[in-house]
C-alpha cells in the first residue's frame, strides 16, 4: 500500500516546482519550507544528487481543526510534497494525509485527512 499520491509531469524542473506551489496555494496550502535536497547534499556531503525539492505544505484551516482535536498532531505537520527528476519526467509526490493521520488512531481526524487528500488529488490533477 502506497503512502503517497503522485504524478509525473513533462516540463522543466523549476517550472514544475512553481506550478506545484501555485496549485497548492489554489487549494489553500501555503509552503512553509522549501528544502533543496540536491544543494544540501552537495554542500554537506559533496555528493551529486538529482534535482529534488521538499515543500512543506500547510493548510492553516485544516491544521487548526486538527490541532483542536489532537494537540500532538503538530508532529505530523506540515504535509510534505516532493518534486524530483524522475526517469521519464518530473515527479510530484505528496504524502497521503489519510495514511498520515491514520497513525494517530483518532477517528475525529478522519474528515480532515479526507479533505486534505481530496485537495492533494486536485493539486496533482492540475499539473
Amino acid at each position: 500500500m502506497s503512502y503517497t499520491l503522485h504524478t509525473q509531469v513533462d516540463g522543466e524542473f523549476d517550472d514544475v516546482v512553481a506550478e506545484t506551489i501555485d496549485a497548492l496555494e489554489d487549494e489553500g496550502f501555503g509552503v512553509l519550507c522549501d528544502i533543496d535536497v540536491q544543494e544540501t547534499l552537495r554542500k554537506k556531503l559533496d555528493e551529486d544528487f538529482r534535482q529534488y525539492r521538499i515543500l512543506g505544505a500547510c493548510n492553516p484551516q485544516l491544521a487548526h481543526q486538527g490541532l483542536e482535536k489532537d494537540i500532538e498532531l503538530g508532529t505530523l505537520l506540515p504535509c510534505n510534497v516532493v518534486v524530483y527528476d524522475g526517469d521519464d519526467g518530473v515527479v510530484v509526490s505528496a504524502v497521503d494525509p489519510q495514511r498520515l493521520i491514520g497513525v494517530t488512531d483518532n477517528s475525529e481526524l478522519d474528515p480532515i485527512g479526507d479533505d486534505a487528500y481530496e485537495r492533494f488529488e486536485r493539486v496533482l490533477e492540475s499539473l
